[in-house]
């Protein structure tokens, strides 16, 4: 069960559809990102999901490997997306980088969501673009 609530929610990250992915989070969610920083909150969450999607409105999650072990669900696999859409002849606004996700579930909802991942190659993508 926990697992289907895990992929519900990166296909709702996935669709960038912000309504159903507040809607699987607990009221005291918490999303730790890939530089350590914590968010606290579904309604910052929510606002953080706008802005992020506003900055990679193609983000997409690709899960290759799920273990499960209670309500702890750790994925690994890729994630990518287009800085701002911007498309371009060579797609360096592009990127996909090997990625690796640690959810809780809490009463059938997301109570924690923590990326790891790589980001210099997406940090290099909006620093060329300021």
């Amino acid at each position: 069960m926990e697992t289907k609530i895990v992929l519900d929610f990166i296909v709702a990250i996935n669709e960038a559809n912000v309504n159903k992915i507040c809607d699987l989070m607990t009221t005291d969610h918490v999303f730790i990102d890939s530089q350590d920083n914590k968010t606290i909150g579904k309604d910052k969450m929510r606002q953080a999901w706008i802005g992020y999607f506003a900055l990679f409105p193609d983000y997409k999650i690709e899960i290759n490997e799920i273990l499960e072990k209670g309500p702890l669900i750790c994925m690994f696999g890729y994630a990518s997306g287009t800085y701002k859409g911007l498309i371009n002849e060579d797609n360096s606004n592009y990127w996909r980088i090997p990625a690796a996700w640690r959810a809780i579930v809490n009463d059938d909802l997301i109570k924690l969501w923590q990326v790891y991942a790589d980001n210099i190659i997406v940090m290099d993508i909006i620093n060329k673009n300021k």
